[in-house]
């Protein structure tokens, strides 16, 4: 099978890949959804349960305020509508990890309605996946398996975490536009501060909805693969799952549909059960809790604290520091990441220049980041000292080639971390020489050096480049490259 744009070519033609998702981000709350018991992660098995969660006998749920606040700042964030009347229903299902046999969920009646976010795709232009519904619900237990060599053992601290259910319609058709998707529902929901997005943790995790059709035919059977908990992995399963099924459809067979796990060891999904219809679940409104109710003006006033959000931070970047969509995009993935590139180009009342601050951070920052394994919250140069060290470029007080040193100096572990650039400079004498008698007898001494390259630059006027490559490396980067430039045309009879 190949792969062309959004379709896979198969032995009977092309195929399409419809794609939905249901991602469950963990609502960030010190107390769980219906208790208050504490949320941290990591803690001991067992020891962040109320009686609430472990469902014993007369142990009522009561609803914890600060989640529905949560969902309702969520739902704003993806522009859906918020549902001032909402009913809180039992899912029933049975498995080891839930005590109840149930489930507390919502079903026909959300919180949050119908919405829409925003992708941008690999050829730069955009698409709108429209949002469905989000719903609160209790996270489950969890069952561990490896523990004991014959018993599996039950961890009931996730047992009532508040989770937010975002369901997607099935408006994606590849690989990318999923992945796209996730990322930025990750980036919103980590800048409004409703669910930190640590997926290595499982605070965000998605049901991954797969069918395959024939261009403009009806949709065809799906199967969900649960609990996808990275990037990587999503786009992997949703591969393998539309092959799989492209693979049965054209060997004569029917696509079941069921609920899959992916094996990210093998690459491949794997039966898990049959898929349930909504009917099973035997749905009914939880009878210990009444219908959740609140006013528009409260949504107002949470409406009013939202922060700047990717798509406007991204509209903001472009049009006031002049950046690529490009250089925005990369900028405004994280809002830490944002934060630190304002604070790099502002210089008190003014700007500086936001593409070489751009390219500072976008490429010296994350560049040794990356080679550290550290996050930016970790940077051993912060914000100021890039900006002083732009500084020091655009006063000419250094070269750029000097800057990446100097910059490299201050990233390392050594005497020179943690100092400003000035005092580096000051320090190993890096300083800019400006001494034009100086600069010209560098460059008469390169020219001299190189008579056959001086002759066939004055026919090729591109060579002069690389005189001045010449004379930075004699002058150890601290000639003003301008100024060397000028010199080099000049002698050479270029200008």
């Amino acid at each position: 099978m190949t792969e062309n744009k959004n379709l896979i070519t198969g032995a009977t033609g092309d195929w399409e890949i419809v794609l939905g998702l249901e991602v469950h981000a963990q609502v960030r709350s010190a107390a769980k959804l219906f208790s208050g018991a504490a949320t941290d992660y990591g803690g001991e098995p067992n020891t962040q349960v109320s009686f609430v969660d472990a469902a014993m006998p007369g142990m009522l749920p009561v609803i914890n305020r600060k989640c529905v606040e949560q969902a309702i700042r969520t739902g704003l964030g993806l522009r859906a509508k918020i549902n001032l009347f909402s009913v809180f229903d039992r899912k029933n299902y049975f498995y080891p990890d839930l005590p109840q046999g149930y489930q507390i969920s919502q079903y026909q009646q959300p919180i949050v309605g119908e919405g829409a976010l925003l992708i941008e795709l690999e050829d730069g232009t955009e698409k709108s996946i429209g949002i469905e519904r989000l719903h609160l619900e209790q996270d489950a237990g969890k069952s561990m398996h490896d523990q004991h060599p014959e018993l599996s053992f039950v961890d009931l601290n996730r047992s009532g975490v508040a989770l937010m259910e975002i369901v997607s319609k099935p408006d994606m058709r590849s690989v990318s536009e999923a992945q796209a998707y996730v990322k930025k529902l990750r980036a919103i929901l980590r800048y409004l501060g409703t669910c930190d997005g640590n997926m290595e943790q499982g605070s965000l995790r998605a049901d991954v909805n797969v069918s395959v059709r024939k261009p403009d035919a009806d949709y065809g059977t799906r199967c969900e693969i649960k609990n996808v908990n990275s990037i990587r992995f999503i786009g992997q399963a949703i591969d393998y799952e539309a092959r799989r099924q492209i693979a049965v459809l054209e060997d004569g067979g029917k696509v079941i549909q069921e609920t899959r796990l992916f094996d990210p060891q093998k690459g491949e999904t794997r039966a898990m059960r049959t898929k349930e219809e909504a009917h099973d679940y035997r749905y009914f409104p939880d009878p210990d809790l009444v219908p959740l109710t609140f006013t528009q003006a409260w949504v107002d006033e949470i409406a009013a604290t939202l922060p700047e959000l990717p798509d406007a931070k991204k509209a903001r970047f472009i049009e006031a520091y002049g950046l690529t969509a490009y250089d925005a995009n990369v900028l405004v993935a994280e809002a830490e990441i944002a934060d630190f590139f304002e604070e790099v180009v502002t210089n008190g009342k003014t700007f500086r220049d936001a593409k070489a601050a751009a390219n500072m951070v976008i490429g010296s920052v994350f560049a040794g980041l990356n080679r550290l394994g550290k996050p930016l919250a970790e940077s051993p140069i912060s914000a100021t000292q890039i900006g002083q060290l732009l500084d020091l470029v655009s006063a000419n007080i250094i070269s750029g080639r000097i800057a990446k040193d100097v910059f490299d100096l201050m990233f390392e572990e050594g005497k020179y971390q943690g100092k400003d650039p000035m005092q580096i400079v000051e320090e190993k004498g890096l300083q800019q020489v400006t001494d034009m008698s100086v600069i010209e007898k560098a460059v008469d001494e390169v020219l001299a050096a190189n008579p056959e390259k001086a002759a066939q630059a004055k026919e090729k006027p591109k060579l002069a480049g690389w005189f001045v490559g010449q004379v930075m490396q004699a002058t150890a980067g601290k000639a003003n490259p301008q100024a060397v430039n000028q010199l080099i045309r000049e002698k050479l009879g270029l200008d």
